[in-house]
């Protein structure tokens, strides 16, 4: 493996590491990106502003990526924009039935030791495995 396929992976975890790290002791807050978008909904007086730059921050720099070096989001999916949305409106409502998303509980409740979290994360790697087997598998039988 080049050092450049380890070194962008590595810095993103760092990056990754360092915001999470950075709100939890700042504003004491988790970050979670299904409670920070979640919360927006029912934020208390003094509590959107963090959430709106949060969120604005991630599209920003996802955004930033895209045009400064496009070719790291690799291919397309070669799916359409419905069943991307209905995808996406299905991790929504799994993530707020769960109690948290992949970043809630696989990188800052794994990071604070959380047994719930540590469940909630093989769950979503066990499911996300069988997913992918189970696409496969009905992809090639077609």
């Amino acid at each position: 493996m080049p050092f450049s396929a380890f070194l962008a992976p590595t810095l993103g975890g760092v990056l990754i590491g360092l915001a999470v790290a950075g709100l939890l002791l700042f504003t004491g807050k988790l970050a979670g990106i299904s409670g920070v978008v979640g919360g927006l909904a029912q934020a208390e007086k003094g509590d959107r502003a963090w959430r709106l730059l949060f969120i604005f921050g991630m599209v920003g720099g996802g955004a930033l990526l895209l045009c400064v070096h496009p070719e790291a989001f690799g291919s397309t999916t070669g799916r359409t924009a419905g069943t991307l949305a209905v995808a996406g409106l299905l991790v929504g409502v799994g993530t707020r039935a769960s109690g948290g998303c992949t970043s809630g509980h696989g990188v800052c409740g794994l990071s604070l030791l959380s047994p719930r979290s540590l469940v909630a994360t093989l769950t979503f790697i066990a499911t996300g495995a069988a997913t992918v087997a189970a696409v496969r598998l009905l992809g090639s039988a077609s």
